[in-house]
């Protein structure tokens, strides 16, 4: 398999990320780092579940790349536990015939998943695409100097954080931009297609469930907080952002 040289842009932009890469196939993490340190990053492997977990509180990788199908303990767990302590940006490697998995990932907080069997350049491009999208911006028209505001609700671009009140609400890189481009368009419904060009760039395949899932995850985790008016649905439609004043029903 011949993987090319990467550009010189992609090459800065990598050379001071790590990622972990974890896989119960060492064939497939062979690949993968070889493909990943030709394209200047740093790379640590783990074989399973609970060693990527002693990794990652060992030090805190920028990315990890994570199979679903592994023993003793499987991707989507270790997703799970992540979240619950962190917002690193997840890649999942995923089997063509296990698109219930690839669903509940997105729905744990994966930021994008890879089926198998894949293209080693393809898994690093998608890297590098959620790493730009969790990176700080150089100064351009877009979201105002003071962050975007409305009702309760309060994004801070530079910074990637969110705000509901006085509390902050931990969000994904996908469920942060996904909050971000409807609050840039105030009163406007977006369609999951539009939703999937702000996340992934026009011609990116994938379903328009993976956007349902990431409103889901929005929904609950405002609904948590008592905000349960931050994304309304018009259905057949998309999406729009909702009043953000705070309701405890939530809107459909």
């Amino acid at each position: 398999m011949t993987i090319d040289a990467p550009t010189e842009t992609a090459t800065m932009l990598a050379m001071t990320r790590r990622v972990l890469l974890v896989d119960d196939d060492p064939h497939i993490r062979q690949l993968l780092a070889f493909a990943f340190e030709k394209a200047g990053f740093a790379v640590e492997e783990a074989g399973d579940g609970e060693a990527a977990l002693l990794a990652t509180a060992r030090q805190a990788p920028d990315l990890v790349v994570l199979d679903i199908n592994m023993p003793r303990m499987d991707g989507l767990e270790v997703c799970r536990r992540l979240r619950a302590s962190s917002d690193i940006p997840v890649l999942f490697l995923s089997s063509r015939d296990d698109e219930f998995d690839r669903v509940l990932g997105i729905e744990l907080g994966a930021d994008d998943y890879v089926t198998k069997p894949f293209s080693p350049r393809e898994v690093v491009a998608r890297a590098n695409a959620i790493l730009r999208r969790s990176s700080p911006r150089p100064a351009q028209a877009g979201p105002p100097a003071g962050g975007i505001s409305k009702g309760q609700l309060r994004l801070d671009p530079e910074g990637w954080t969110a705000h509901w009140g006085a509390g902050e609400v931990s969000l994904t890189v996908s469920e942060f931009n996904i909050l971000k481009a409807l609050a840039l368009a105030p009163g406007r419904i977006l369609s999951r297609d539009q939703l999937i060009d702000q996340l992934h760039g026009p011609g990116f395949a994938i379903t328009d469930r993976t956007i349902d899932s990431h409103v889901r995850n929005l929904r609950r985790k405002f609904g948590d907080v008592g905000a349960g008016d931050v994304v309304e649905t018009k259905a057949g439609v998309g999406y729009r952002l909702g009043p953000c004043l705070g309701s405890a029903e939530g809107v459909p």
